[in-house]
């Protein structure tokens, strides 16, 4: 039997811009959705503006960064600013299911595109909406990125070093908590609207998402009134903890040891009986006592081998263990490629490169992505005239008006 792409026949209009908005919608459109990405050169979707450029050319079509987040979805350039612009947007929420938008609270009720107006058109319309702080409150019009939502979140208070200021984590660590939030709500509400026939606006505060990861550190407040800070790469249930240097060139492994029989695997792995009996390292409460000199010790065995020996040791010992990849090590890494987890699509202007694929497989349905992100606009006859059933006429009188830029 054929298998069925699961979300085959869902219809979703994306006025969304940078992760949490484009993401939730390319797992859709992964597995089957129909979505219409909307953008304009005039305003791009931001990770178009950024890197990695493809031959260091600086150009909106060229960012590999945009298609990966915006794999098969059809993509249509609509100016905003013209006032024709909005006879699309209408055709668009006419033929949709699902609306999703990420501006500040309050941009697409400029445009007469908010909620509360679009829902007397479309009474069963799934509306998104995903910004910093939510649709209301005393901070709802705070603008800003990932970096901004984690440091609210409190996130950026827990990573650094004691004795030095709060550290960023690479890429925005909300940026890769909320669009999960964001999916597992689409696919409620599409459950709840299978069942009752009733849409319903979705409103995530990616500030919210990030302070849910939080937890544990606010009930240590709350419990003890104690405030964690920066403590490096430690952890308070385990030691040794951290990344340690290996032999090869900027190779490390990294090693979270959290009891004591796995203490006495890590020790017999490294051939060092002597730490297993040093009453130091003894126990976990006397490593953690111990630990600036246990971890001195501990760097001083694994820079003598390469990080991948010293994993496959610890592991193969019972001591949790794992490879610092690189991105090169990473992209040919042999379980990825066992999985088939980078996906080669053909984009427009690009040109043949790799994209994530899904990380989970599915038994009995497909699963992307089927094609490229697109380029700006490239996908305009396709919506216009497939989608929407506009005219060849209609569609002229809006190029005229220069609607589609």
């Amino acid at each position: 039997m054929e298998k069925k792409w699961i979300f085959e026949g869902l219809k979703i209009a994306d006025f969304c811009t940078a992760a949490v908005g484009p993401l939730p919608l390319k797992y859709l459109a992964d597995h089957g959705a129909v979505v219409v990405k909307v953008e304009s050169s005039q305003r791009p979707d931001v990770v178009r503006t950024s890197g990695p450029f493809k031959d260091g050319i600086y150009e909106l079509d060229m960012s590999a960064w945009h298609p990966n987040y915006n794999t098969s979805k059809f993509g249509l350039a609509l100016n905003m600013n013209r006032p024709q612009a909005l006879d699309i947007a209408w055709k668009l929420i006419e033929w949709c299911d699902v609306l999703g938008e990420s501006f500040t609270p309050g941009t697409m009720k400029r445009w007469g595109l908010e909620y509360e107006s679009v829902v007397r058109v479309k009474p069963d319309i799934i509306y998104y909406s995903t910004c910093q702080q939510g649709q209301d409150g005393p901070h709802a019009q705070f603008r800003g990125y990932g970096p901004h939502a984690s440091a609210v979140a409190g996130v950026y208070h827990l990573t650094g070093w004691p004795d030095r200021e709060p550290a960023t984590i690479y890429g925005a660590y909300n940026d890769f908590i909320a669009p999960r939030f964001a999916t597992a709500a689409l696919v409620a509400a599409l459950d709840y609207r299978r069942r009752t026939g009733r849409g319903q606006h979705i409103d995530l505060s990616q500030y919210e998402c990030g302070a849910t990861f939080m937890a544990p550190v606010i009930m240590d407040y709350f419990a003890n009134g104690r405030i964690q800070s920066r403590r490096e790469n430690r952890a308070p249930d385990a030691a040794p903890h951290g990344a340690y240097p290996c032999a090869g060139p900027d190779e490390w492994v990294a090693v979270a040891v959290t009891d004591d029989p796995q203490w006495k695997a890590f020790c017999r792995a490294a051939d060092r009986p002597d730490w297993a009996e040093d009453d130091r390292y003894r126990t976990l409460l006397a490593r953690k006592e111990h630990e600036e000199e246990l971890n001195r010790e501990v760097a001083s065995w694994t820079r003598l081998y390469p990080a991948d020996r010293i994993m496959s040791e610890l592991q193969a010992a019972g001591a949790p263990a794992g490879v610092v990849r690189n991105y090169e090590g990473l992209f040919n890494d042999p379980q990825m490629a066992h999985r088939g987890h980078f996906v080669r699509l053909e984009h427009a202007v690009i040109g043949e490169h790799h994209y994530d694929g899904s990380p989970y497989k599915l038994s009995k349905s497909p699963q992307g992505p089927r094609w490229a992100g697109p380029a700006m606009g490239q996908h305009l006859e396709k919506v216009c005239l497939d989608l929407l059933g506009m005219t060849e006429d209609e569609l002229a009188e809006y190029v005229a008006a220069e609607v589609f830029e």
